[in-house]
């Protein structure tokens, strides 16, 4: 409730909220939802929890979601950005039911193909007398802008509707909307009932009267936005707080139409640690950028689906865990669970999440199995094929319980499949103590018992256990923490083992002379 009042107030609009009442939002029957990003920009965290929580509602009521492109901007369109989009969404599970890419009954999903439909539409309204052609020029446009910022009090609405009842002219027009004297007010299920109105100057009336049609003939989002969803049989609209200013307008347009609305449901926004709303441009935080750092995609929409909502607290005496797969998500999933506060993104949860996840596919053959044929393409590539499969698996299964990432063995454990770099190493901090310890572990050891941790300190009682497993570390690893010298060993085999030991006895005879 509170970003939304806040909203309220950076946008200088008149409004009033009212908490909503205690009963439950949750639809009774099937929900059909829908996603729809403008291909400006790579999917980023915060598009992607808006698409979760329409996949979500859809699915926990036996309902429909649908992927639609808003392409109407075509200046701004990033080439790759809406294959992007299909890509992540079909990476992190959230398949839509109808898309441009898979069809459906009610398209076409993009709206550049839409052109037709949405001139029937605008003509319609300016039948009706809700619309009208304005022939303004944008140097006009642009004088009033800036005269109404100038007005004491300024408002927010500009237009002062000189082309509501000209003749018909020749020259370039867009389509505009006849706002109302007044907007309806209007119940967000999640933040209440909300009355927002513009603020207007009483000595200088504008009107809200928004562009609806462009002068190359595509919508602009608003209209476009109403005519897709009532088309495609939308029930419920879930979206970012910062489209609470706009619905009073879409609400009008339903009216004009003799439509009836879908539900809205904004939802809070995502910010940084430093409170800062997240970018689609901050390419840290691309959907697909986490792929390659090694996010699994069910660790992933765990992180995006706490940013705002909460799991049902379970039974008395019954265990809870945040740590939830997509099908777990859809069978917990409530309206009514969702926040109102700012949510901060923080990446150790999302680490947290993705070693738990990465821990259950290694305890499952099949999800192992396909994790192993998912990442070896990529450690193939790391290691220029010199490894097989079977050796990729084996790590998987070792080390993977250690790490919170598939990336983190390539990147971090690099030893397991390059030599150690002893001269890069981090030294130890007494090269003769370290050299006395690894002669003495060379001695002791057998192929039976490579590492008798027991037997050297029992008869070499003046050494610490601590000292003991650093120094092999060094030899084994470089003196890279996180896995176990059994594992190690194990890894490595006796050959490498011994053969790692005895090139780190030369190394720091060396060093020391």
């Amino acid at each position: 409730m509170w970003g939304s009042l806040r909203l309220l107030l950076k946008l200088n609009l008149k409004g009033k909220l009212h908490v909503p009442q205690s009963k439950s939002i949750q639809p009774k029957g099937p929900a059909r939802t829908r996603f729809a990003p403008s291909p400006t920009g790579y999917l980023h965290l915060g598009s992607l929890r808006t698409a979760l929580y329409n996949y979500l509602l859809a699915k926990s009521t036996g309902g429909q979601f649908l992927l639609r492109l808003e392409d109407t901007d075509q200046k701004r369109l990033v080439p790759d950005a809406e294959a992007n989009i299909y890509k992540s969404l079909n990476w992190t599970g959230l398949r839509p039911d109808e898309s441009p890419e898979v069809g459906g009954p009610y398209g076409p999903y993009k709206q550049s193909e839409r052109k037709s439909i949405y001139k029937e539409y605008a003509d319609q309204l300016i039948k009706a007398g809700y619309a009208y052609k304005c022939y303004c020029s944008k140097d006009r446009l642009l004088h009033l802008r800036e005269t109404a910022m100038a007005l004491k009090p300024p408002t927010t609405v500009t237009y002062d509707r000189k082309c509501l009842h000209a003749p018909e002219g020749e020259e370039e027009f867009t389509f505009r909307f006849k706002s109302p004297e007044r907007y309806e007010a209007f119940t967000d299920l999640l933040h209440g009932k909300l009355d927002l109105q513009p603020l207007v100057n009483p000595t200088d009336r504008r009107f809200d009267d928004f562009v609806i049609l462009k002068l190359d003939g595509l919508p602009t989002y608003h209209f476009a936005n109403v005519v897709d969803d009532h088309l495609m049989k939308i029930t419920h609209v879930i979206r970012g707080e910062e489209w609470l200013a706009a619905t009073p307008k879409h609400i009008a347009m339903y009216r004009a139409f003799g439509w009836e609305p879908p539900q809205f449901i904004h939802i809070p926004l995502l910010t940084s640690l430093t409170d800062k709303k997240l970018s689609k441009r901050q390419g840290d935080i691309g959907v697909l950028s986490m792929k390659d750092e090694g996010i699994l995609p069910e660790a992933l929409t765990n992180f995006a689906a706490l940013f705002g909502w909460s799991p049902p607290r379970p039974e008395k005496g019954k265990p809870t865990s945040e740590v939830m797969s997509l099908e777990d998500l859809v069978s917990k999933f409530l309206l009514d669970h969702l926040t109102k506060g700012n949510a901060k993104v923080n990446d150790n949860k999302l680490h947290f999440f993705n070693k738990s996840h990465l821990l259950s596919r290694i305890s499952e053959p099949s999800s192992l199995e396909k994790l192993v044929d998912e990442t070896f393409p990529g450690f193939k590539k790391v290691t220029n094929g010199e490894f097989s499969k079977d050796f990729w698996s084996h790590l998987i299964q070792n080390v993977g319980p250690n790490v919170s990432s598939i990336q983190e063995i390539q990147n971090v454990h690099t030893y397991f499949f390059k030599e150690v770099d002893l001269a890069e190493s981090k030294m130890p901090s007494e090269k003769e103590k370290c050299l006395s310890i690894l002669q003495t572990i060379r001695r002791a050891q057998t192929s039976d018992s490579p590492f008798p941790v027991d037997d050297i300190l029992k008869t070499n009682p003046e050494l610490k256990k601590k000292d003991l497993f650093q120094a092999a570390r060094f030899a084994l690893a470089g003196g890279v923490s996180g896995i176990t010298i059994p594992t190690l060993i194990n890894i490595l085999g006796y050959e490498k083992y011994v053969e790692r030991l005895d090139n780190a006895i030369v190394f720091l005879e060396a060093e020391i002379l």
